[in-house]
């Protein structure tokens, strides 16, 4: 990990990167450090994956992973709704990694995200497989199912709010059965508790 300055490691070769900026990095991790929080395992050395982050129980979590972001100086993409892309939101949406999804296409959210990865020569995307910053009985499985189809593996990171840690696991590759994939990962997360809970 470094020494303990560091409050995120270093981005692998393969990473998909934002446009270098020294003050915005030097703001990530000047917010990280001054709310007491630092990034810890190691990303692959990956062009494509899919992120998950849980607990999601607050919406402190987007403030530290935005902060996390802008310090690593990495580019994550995610989806939203075409309707946010409309004037004047949708320049800021793009430069923020946002890619508008369209609901009503006949593959639906889970076949536009997976072409988008196939299509992509680097890309990492991200999302929250719970969906809400509610306890939940079931994470929703968009995140899998987008994985499987497009044949990359999935990264877990968590909130660990008990020791102020943005934490990354080991890479998790879907089989045949999603069911038991999703109550692996599940109790993979079982030790990491989010700001209000955690996620089983």
């Amino acid at each position: 990990m470094g020494n303990s300055y560091e409050v995120v490691p270093p981005l692998p070769a393969s990473a998909p990167r934002v446009p270098p900026n020294r003050f915005t990095r030097w703001l990530g991790r000047t917010v990280l450090r001054l709310g007491g929080w630092r990034l810890v395992g190691e990303f692959p050395d990956l062009p494509k994956m899919v992120i998950i982050a849980a607990p999601h129980s607050s919406n402190w979590d987007g403030i530290w992973g935005f902060a996390a972001k802008l310090a690593l100086g990495l580019e994550i993409r995610v989806l939203g709704k075409a309707q946010l892309f409309r004037w004047p939101l949708g320049p800021l949406m793009r430069r923020l990694g946002v890619i508008p999804i369209d609901r009503s296409a006949p593959q639906g959210t889970v076949g536009q995200a997976a072409a988008l990865i196939r299509a992509s020569d680097r890309i990492w995307y991200a999302l929250a497989p719970e969906g809400t910053r509610r306890r939940v009985e079931r994470w929703k499985t968009g995140f899998w199912k987008i994985a499987h189809e497009a044949g990359v593996p999935i990264l877990p990171a968590y909130f660990h709010y008990p020791e102020r840690v943005i934490g990354l696991g080991p890479l998790f590759r879907t089989g045949d059965d999603m069911e038991a994939d999703l109550a692996a990962l599940r109790e993979w997360y079982r030790p990491w508790q989010g700001r209000n809970r955690g996620t089983v």
